[in-house]
Parts: structure tokens; C-alpha cells; sequence
């Protein structure tokens, strides 16, 4: 069976006022399947030949409290949001910051994790 689905690529942008971004993960939601997850890839010599002066291990530790949001994990700063979907409208929501998701694209998959993976490949790595 095939399932809908939405994501956003997190796009790391060191420099807000510039608006130059590295695609850095992807979050996937799949209502039909119970499915949401994020998958991220930092190629550190890559980021900082982007961005010299990008704290990368700040970066990693942004996209780790994305793994805690997808996974319900609350406290610390996280938000607590009872549904996979209040999670993923929070994690797809515009902001101004370092790590900020693109616009949300959808399309139909028969497994939602192989989906996030080959998203990766083609997106980010």
C-alpha cells in the first residue's frame, strides 16, 4: 500500500541576512503510515568550507533536537506536542535561524523510512 506523505530539507543558513543555505537533513511525515522521522547528514569540511566561522557542533546538536521533536521527546526547550503531526507542522514552520526547513513537499511512498533515505541521497549527501 502506498502512503501520502509531506517533508521539509533542513537547510543549515549561517548567515541569515545572506540567505545561503547547505541542505543538511530531510523530515518526513506520513499520517497514513504513523510514520515521522528525520534523517540528517553533516559533512563538517563541506559546512565549513560554506561557512568558516559556522560552530558545527552547533549545528549537529540543532539537528539532534530535531530527532528528540520527531520522537515526542519533550523538555529542555523542546515544545511538547501530543501528535506526530503538531510535531511535524512545528518542525516545517518558517523561522529565522541557523537550521530552517524548506517548504513542504509531498508525494507517495510503500515505505516512508526507505523514502527518508533515498530522500537523503538525492537531497543532501
Amino acid at each position: 500500500m502506498s502512503h501520502p506523505y509531506q517533508y521539509v530539507v533542513l537547510k543549515c543558513v549561517p548567515r541569515v541576512d545572506r540567505g545561503e543555505c547547505l541542505n543538511v537533513g530531510v523530515v518526513l511525515f506520513s499520517q497514513s503510515a504513523g510514520f515521522l522521522g528525520a534523517a540528517c547528514h553533516v559533512d563538517a569540511e563541506r559546512l565549513r568550507a560554506f561557512a568558516p566561522e559556522v560552530d558545527v557542533e552547533a549545528v549537529i546538536a540543532s539537528l539532534a533536537v530535531v530527532d528528540d521533536v520527531c520522537a515526542g521527546t519533550d523538555g529542555g526547550g523542546r515544545p511538547r506536542l501530543a501528535t506526530s503531526g503538531k510535531r511535524f507542522g512545528w518542525l516545517s514552520a518558517p523561522r529565522s535561524t541557523v537550521i530552517q526547513p524548506s517548504g513542504v513537499h509531498g508525494g507517495t511512498a510503500e515505505d516512508p523510512a526507505a523514502e527518508l533515505a533515498a530522500l537523503l541521497d538525492r537531497l543532501v549527501r
